[in-house]
Order: C-alpha cells, then sequence, then structure tokens
C-alpha cells in the first residue's frame, strides 16, 4: 500500500552545540566573548522601527557596500546571507550539482556531510593525516568540486596560503570553496587569490571576530559571475534574506575596524595564554589558530572530563566521534572565564 512517508525526504541532522541559560561559563560555540562594536548598540537604539513593516532591500545594497569597501572589491563580488551557514548552503545548492562526488575532509565542520545528503550531492571524505593536517594531493583527482575550512574545525589548524593555492590550482574544472570563518584569529586569507582564479568562493561570517553571532551574517566573496550565480539561486529560494535589523546593525558592525582588531587581539592573547595553562596541566592539543583549541589530556578520559565541567556549569564541546574520541573543543573566552575553567581543572586533576 501506498504511504506518503515514501516520499519524506529523511536526513540527518546537524546538531549545534548546547545553548544552556542562566549563569554559566559557555565555551562550547566558538562565540565571541565581548560585544559587538559600539555602533551596532547605538544602531538599535535609534532603529526606525516603522521600517520593519516593510520588506527589507533584497539585494542587502548597504551592507554590500560597507563589505566592499572594507575589503576593497567590487560591490559585485560581494553576496550575504543569514550567517555563513547560508551561504554555504546556497553554494553547495547552487555550485555541486556534478555527478561526481564533492570532496572534504572526514574530520571538518559537520554541516559539509548533512547539506550533500540533504541535496543528494555525490561526496568522498579525504581523511586527514596521523597530524589532522589537510594533504593537498588527496584533492587531485576528479571530482565535483571541493570544499574546506581554514583554519580547519574542530581542530583549528590553519593551512598557509601556499597549500591552500595548490588545491585551487589543481581543480581548475570544479568550484573550490574556502571557508574561513576563523580566519580572522589566523592567517592570510584566500581573499588574495580571487582575481588569480575564477573558481574560488571564500566564505566568511560575523559570527565570531565581530560579535554578530546572534544577527546572523555570513558574506561570499568570488568574481562576479559566480556571485551573481548565487544570487540567482537565492532569488529562487528567499528573496528577503536578510531583515532590516542585520542590515543596519551589520555596517556598523563592519564600519569600525578598531573594535574588530581590538577583539580579535584579546582573543589571540587568551588563546596563547591559555595553551600556556594547558600544558602545564599536562594536556595536549594542535596548535589552534582559531578562537578555541582542541584538546585531550592522556590521563583523563574525554567525557568523564566534559559532563564533570558541565556539572561545574563550564561548558565545552565533545563529540565522541571516530579518531577524535578524546578531544574536547573549548572556546576562547574572556581572560576571567578561562581562569574559572582552569581553577576547576586544578582541582579536578588535584594539581
Amino acid at each position: 500500500m501506498y504511504s506518503f512517508e515514501e516520499n519524506i525526504r529523511k536526513v540527518e541532522p546537524y546538531v549545534p552545540g548546547e545553548q544552556p541559560t542562566g549563569k554559566v561559563i559557555k565555551l562550547n560555540t566558538n562565540e565571541n566573548p565581548y560585544p559587538p562594536a559600539k555602533g551596532v548598540t547605538e544602531a538599535l537604539e535609534s532603529m526606525n522601527t516603522d521600517l520593519l513593516r516593510k520588506y527589507p532591500d533584497p539585494t542587502a545594497d548597504i551592507l554590500v557596500k560597507e563589505l566592499a569597501d572594507f575589503y576593497n572589491v567590487g560591490e559585485e563580488q560581494v553576496f550575504v546571507g543569514v550567517g555563513s551557514d547560508d551561504v554555504l548552503s546556497m553554494c553547495f545548492l547552487t555550485f555541486f550539482n556534478s555527478d561526481k562526488p564533492i570532496f572534504f575532509p572526514d574530520i571538518t565542520y559537520s554541516f559539509y556531510e548533512v547539506w550533500a545528503n540533504l541535496y543528494r550531492i555525490p561526496y568522498t571524505c579525504k581523511e586527514l593525516d596521523k597530524n589532522f593536517e589537510i594533504v593537498p594531493e588527496d584533492y587531485y583527482g576528479e571530482n565535483g568540486g571541493v570544499i574546506f575550512p581554514n583554519p580547519n574545525a574542530p581542530t583549528g589548524l590553519y593551512q598557509e596560503l601556499d597549500k591552500v593555492e595548490d588545491i585551487i590550482r589543481h581543480n581548475p574544472d570544479v568550484i573550490v570553496i574556502v571557508d574561513e570563518a576563523y580566519v580572522d584569529f589566523a592567517g592570510e586569507s584566500a581573499r588574495s587569490l580571487i582575481d588569480k582564479y575564477d573558481n574560488l568562493i571564500v566564505v566568511q561570517t560575523f559570527s565570531k571576530a565581530r560579535s554578530m553571532a546572534g544577527m546572523r551574517i555570513g558574506y561570499a566573496i568570488s568574481n562576479p559571475h559566480l556571485i551573481k550565480c548565487l544570487n540567482d539561486v537565492k532569488y529562487s529560494f528567499n528573496s528577503y534574506t536578510m531583515n532590516q535589523t542585520s542590515l543596519v546593525c551589520g555596517v556598523e558592525a563592519v564600519k569600525d575596524r578598531a573594535h574588530f582588531e581590538e577583539t580579535v587581539h584579546k582573543i589571540i592573547e587568551t588563546r596563547e595564554w591559555a595553551k600556556e595553562e594547558l600544558a602545564k596541566l599536562g594536556f595536549e592539543f594542535l596548535d589552534s589558530k582559531a578562537n578555541f583549541i582542541f584538546a585531550k589530556h592522556p590521563e583523563y578520559d574525554a567525557k568523564e572530563l566534559f559532563e564533570a565541567m558541565k556539572k561545574e556549569n563550564i561548558y565545552v564541546r565533545f563529540w565522541g566521534s571516530r579518531r577524535i574520541e578524546q578531544y574536547m573543543r573549548i572556546t576562547i573566552g574572556t581572560k576571567e572565564e578561562m581562569e574559572t575553567m582552569f581553577s576547576f581543572l586544578k582541582r579536578y586533576m588535584n594539581k
């Protein structure tokens, strides 16, 4: 007998980090511990709410212009969306339409596999090496597209631009997407390669360095042709993706370059200090260049430690997945939040 169940699309969904309420130390979803730029608050306080009865500008023109100016690219080279997740999802839908599998790392942002399954895109996961590094040669084979984060998540490892370019150069006939959610804490962006390679898309977000995770703003930078293709799909999916409040606040966040740079500097400084403290406690960790540290302890089970921290209202991220069963990802909080975490770890370990 026919059942409507047969035609329901079923996928294994992405599982986001916990969003606890109350007084907790939240180091599990890589949010920025500092407030957004002052102009964001002022924009919210002075916003003309009468505008909310009208549809927002579907072109997101004011934000596109501000980003183009900040990065010194043409307005026709910028695409914005509801967080980088929305932008990446549109990229999957727009550019990954081959019968050949797309390539991405086996240990990486788990949404890639979800989107591939949702849109029925064939894919092959390329295993990171024993040091959790991406091996560029693994991406040379015939494929339907390539995507990888730089720095990678959850490892935090950053690839120098020559390795990134090596992957792009060996894939001239497909789209290569470099997901740079954490690049502001790391090193040079692949944006500098946009004019050199017409198959490159760089995706970034306001959720990390710009303290705007709650506003949901992401963007892509590429050549005008690929940005037009993205917009064509966007307008076929949802014309009004960016709400009025996000547009106005996003502009103010981009304008304040000094606040952006100061916040990034504080997080990097705390990250490097935290590495020293983790080493003193016997933790082993990768040399993260993101706003988090991927760490394990040879003497303590990661799940037990994760649960013990949670009981103390200190939230970090734990997966228990293959190859990373004993790792936890610790977001860089304020110095005070990190000190509280280390105080607990010292008590727990009798240090």
